[in-house]
């Protein structure tokens, strides 16, 4: 028999509840969890000689099972006649000193004050069950009621769904009033006991609302949240943080709830916050995998991603998560990235941390008992050592970190803390600095702070820096595509002049300056703290052929383009010509499905002032990061437009695309004379006594391109 109303405003009235009761009998309605479920709450909040009175108790057995072991002290109300009825005679002779009322809680026949706990187990959520005028003046008055009948230090303790309207309302009475207002989560089964009686994928919730002597003048407003899994309550500001919150724990809730049900959700997402500071600690993927056929030991694991790995493709993408789920063979794989600013202790540690709250991940066709193994690479939890925090007023809040690669070498790096798994620029440090670094780790293994960390590290970036290394692979693309000049046995000879935008940490503009000696290059950076950043952290300087221009590059473009050149440009005279320009810069949008350039950068006639100072054998390169695939082809239209030779280099498991731009398309190269020439270009800088990183092939980086 299905005992549910058909509609949420049925929870309202007596009339339901007088045949609910009928209907249903003897036997108890538990809604929103037993009394095992509930008694950590419970006993927490409820001293036993405190005076307690319960309302709308239904046939509910929490009062019975709280009378059992000693909490005598008891008075229940309920609007159902039947129900009072009901429990009077089951209660009778076993609990004599308990009594039930038949009673109006928004008209209560109590004197002031009369109890120390009012409990109320989903007797608000019945009542509360929309946002209508009348009901609200209901619940307004059975609040009202509640702290009538509450001593000063005395609690209402609510189980409740905690549904938006519902917290709303509550915590905004209660505050106005002056009361201290906690919310608890509670630990319950979230199994469907029957079709009749089915359970709620909501978490429940305890509001504790303690009642405070009114302080004349005073607005003092306190907001706790306490999680299941974190008995200390945590401070919140205001009641929306408090609601935000909550609503967070009830969509965790929910995600588990389908992720126990259904494969194949799409991608899946969470972060996993600090119970102390509330701050991300973990972010979690879910990944199915449902191609992989079932085994014994299949179902489920975890793989723990070393500390500032996160970012790389097989990690950091969707796609290199399903290939890791693929390569793994595990039907879900649940991914977890640690973030710079905790601190860990180590691979055992994080197990313990995490193991309660994954395994909510679990899918449902796990057998009972199954171990879970936890996978890493390595075996550790590898290193990041945050070197800088600082904040800039174009690009907000950035960290300059050195990590442990996957070779053991260490990388610095800038991130942009507004896009947390996308490194804005990267530089490898020196063997000799990476091994003093890793051995003075494994001779202190005492827990150290971040400052302290840091020292691990030289700060003199001329000291650290490995300047032949170009981390980014676009970065190295664009140097191959220089082949494209022609004659590159001659380029070290040649006084190419460039105009690089977009500073970052400088490692592009720097290569061409080391490895092109008769080079002479602009940079333009709109932003003057990167050219501190790149300066001071990654072994950037300039030079009498190195200038760096703090300005928005479309504005230094167009007053090239209108033959207004300054005389502090560092090589030209009024109308400079470029051999190469470099577009290499990101926006600060991230809504527009275009994340490098910004698009103002490739409209139309902008492109026509980057051809005016393009010399006529020049190239034009451009990073692309475009998610929107319609909005790329209008791009390329575009460029095709501008330049009617365009060549196209994707980054294998990236989203950039590297365009290679001419202005004569009859100068196009076949793929092996491209290759011919990138090999040309290689042979001319891996001259004596130039460092040359024997990894990065050019001819590699050209052999995937395309003409459009």
């Amino acid at each position: 028999m299905n005992l549910l109303p058909k509609s949420s405003k049925e929870f309202g009235s007596a009339d339901y509840w007088e045949k609910f009761f009928q209907q249903r009998g003897k036997k108890a309605f538990e809604w929103y969890g037993t009394y095992l479920e509930l008694c950590e709450v419970l006993h927490k909040y409820i001293k036993p000689k405190e005076k307690v009175l319960v309302i709308g108790c239904g046939n509910s057995e929490l009062s019975e099972q709280l009378y059992d072991v000693g909490y005598q002290d008891i008075v229940n109300i309920d609007i159902s006649e039947v129900v009072i009825k009901q429990m009077k005679e089951r209660n009778a002779s076993r609990r004599p000193h308990m009594s039930f009322l038949k009673m109006d809680m928004t008209q209560m026949e109590f004197p002031d004050a009369t109890f120390q706990v009012v409990l109320d187990k989903g007797t608000l959520d019945a009542v509360l069950t929309d946002e209508e005028e009348k009901t609200l003046r209901q619940v307004d008055r059975m609040l009202a009621e509640v702290g009538r009948v509450l001593q000063v230090g005395g609690r209402y303790l609510c189980i409740s769904l905690a549904q938006a309207h519902i917290l709303k309302r509550a915590v905004g009475h209660f505050s106005r009033e002056g009361w201290m207002v906690r919310v608890h989560q509670v630990a319950s089964s979230q199994e469907q006991v029957s079709e009749a009686e089915p359970r709620f994928s909501l978490p429940v919730f305890a509001f504790v609302m303690t009642k405070f002597r009114p302080v004349p003048g005073s607005a003092l407003q306190i907001f706790e949240l306490c999680t299941q899994e974190q008995g200390k309550p945590v401070r919140l500001e205001s009641a929306h943080q408090l609601a935000e919150a909550v609503r967070e724990r009830q969509h965790y809730a929910w995600l588990c709830s389908q992720l126990r049900r259904k494969t194949g959700l799409g991608s899946v997402s969470l972060d996993l916050c600090s119970g102390d500071t509330g701050e991300p600690r973990y972010t979690l993927h879910v990944v199915d995998n449902p191609t992989v056929k079932p085994s014994r030991d299949n179902h489920f694991a975890i793989f723990i991603i070393p500390q500032g790995r996160e970012t790389e493709w097989l990690f950091g993408m969707e796609e290199g998560r399903k290939q890791l789920a693929a390569s793994a063979g595990f039907r879900r794989l649940v991914t977890v990235a640690l973030h710079r600013g905790q601190q860990y202790a180590g691979m055992e540690s994080i197990q313990a941390e995490l193991s309660t709250r994954v395994l909510e991940l679990a899918p449902a066709w796990m057998p009972p008992q199954q171990q879970v193994p936890f996978l890493s690479v390595g075996g550790d939890i590898g290193v990041r050592t945050v070197q800088h925090q600082d904040h800039s007023a174009l690009s907000g809040d950035y960290v300059i970190e050195d990590v442990q690669g996957e070779d053991k070498r260490y990388f610095r790096r800038l991130i942009f803390l507004s896009n947390r798994n996308v490194v804005q620029s990267e530089a490898r440090l020196l063997k000799d600095v990476s091994h003093r670094a890793q051995k003075k780790r494994k001779k202190d293994k005492k827990k150290q702070r971040p400052a302290d960390i840091s020292e691990d590290f030289p700060s003199a970036p001329g000291q650290s820096i490995d300047k032949s290394y170009l981390c980014c692979e676009h970065h190295k693309a664009m140097i191959a595509g220089l082949a494209l000049l022609r004659n590159p046995e001659l380029l070290l000879e040649t006084p190419l002049a460039l105009l690089v935008v977009g500073l970052g940490g400088g490692s592009l503009p720097l290569f061409i300056h080391d490895h092109f000696p008769k080079s002479r290059i602009d940079a333009v950076e709109i932003d003057p703290s990167m050219l501190e950043v790149a300066t001071q952290w990654f072994g950037f300087s300039q030079s009498d052929r190195m200038k760096v221009h703090i300005a928005d590059g479309l504005d230094f473009i167009t007053s090239l383009a209108g033959g207004e050149a300054k005389d502090s440009l560092s090589s030209f005279p009024a109308r400079p010509l470029y051999d190469v320009i470099m577009f290499d810069v990101d926006s600060k949008d991230p809504t527009l499905g275009m994340s490098c350039p910004p698009p103002a950068f490739v409209d139309q006639l902008f492109l026509q002032k980057v051809k005016s100072i393009l010399s006529d054998e020049g190239i034009f390169i451009l990073n692309l990061v475009c998610r929107d695939l319609g909005l790329k082809d209008s791009v390329l239209a575009d460029l095709k437009a501008a330049f009617p030779l365009l060549y196209v280099r994707r980054i294998e498991g990236e989203v950039n695309e590297i365009l290679f731009c001419q202005l004569h398309p009859e100068q196009k190269l076949a793929t092996p004379e491209l290759l011919e020439m990138a090999q040309a270009l290689e042979r001319t800088l891996r001259r004596p006594g130039q460092g040359w990183d024997d990894t990065y092939v050019l001819s590699d980086m050209l052999k995937t391109v395309k003409i459009v």
